[in-house]
């Protein structure tokens, strides 16, 4: 009979439990940032579709799959999560994507987003994607700060970068791996935050 009452025991406690651990993971992920010299992964903000039509456009929005007004929303909620932790951002890097460019326009609307080229989609090419990820790797490790950086892009290359598939809303915080081993990844993720 104890031992059935400690098990319902735990089981209501758990929910409880788990939502604690959570607001402390949360907590440690602020703290970190505050300290700065990191680089903050993130996708664009919620854009309804998958890719783009076969006639778009970098240079015109128009004929791109774009940020809904529900996207504006949610990068405008990013903002006001950094900007309650007072996190200091002093790069912001986007792909050429209009939905990226405007999702770091509504989150960091004080730091204008460089669009970065190696951020962009790549579609079927391992070399380009392969320089990518080196390009990328390069400006994480050579960033120091102040702040923290961001690089804003699209689900593909997040993963490409850290073997992570962000959910939406999920800002992934990296780092130059300590790993030395060879064929070892060259970033680590550190922590990740929820920002909707």
């Amino acid at each position: 009979m104890l031992k059935r009452l400690l098990v319902l025991a735990a089981l209501c406690l758990t929910p409880y439990l788990y939502g604690a651990f959570q607001a402390n993971a949360t907590e440690a992920t602020w703290a970190r940032l505050a300290t700065g010299g990191y680089t903050i992964l993130m996708t664009h903000a919620n854009a309804p579709g998958v890719g783009d039509p076969p006639y778009f456009d970098l240079e015109d929005c128009t004929t791109q799959r774009n940020l809904s007004d529900r996207g504006r929303q949610l990068a405008r909620r990013y903002s006001v999560r950094f900007a309650a932790r007072s996190i200091s951002i002093s790069r912001v890097y986007a792909s050429r994507w209009c939905r990226t460019l405007e999702t770091a326009s509504n989150t960091f609307p004080n730091v204008e987003a460089e669009p970065l080229e190696a951020l962009d989609i790549v579609d079927d090419d391992p070399a380009t994607l392969a320089a990518h990820m080196e390009t990328l790797t390069q400006l994480i490790r050579q960033f120091r700060g102040p702040g923290n950086q961001v690089m804003i892009t699209h689900p593909e290359i997040v993963e490409a970068l850290t073997g992570v598939v962000p959910r939406e809303g999920e800002a992934l915080v990296v780092t130059t791996a300590r790993s030395k081993d060879e064929g070892a990844s060259a970033i680590d993720v550190v922590a990740s935050q929820l920002l909707n």
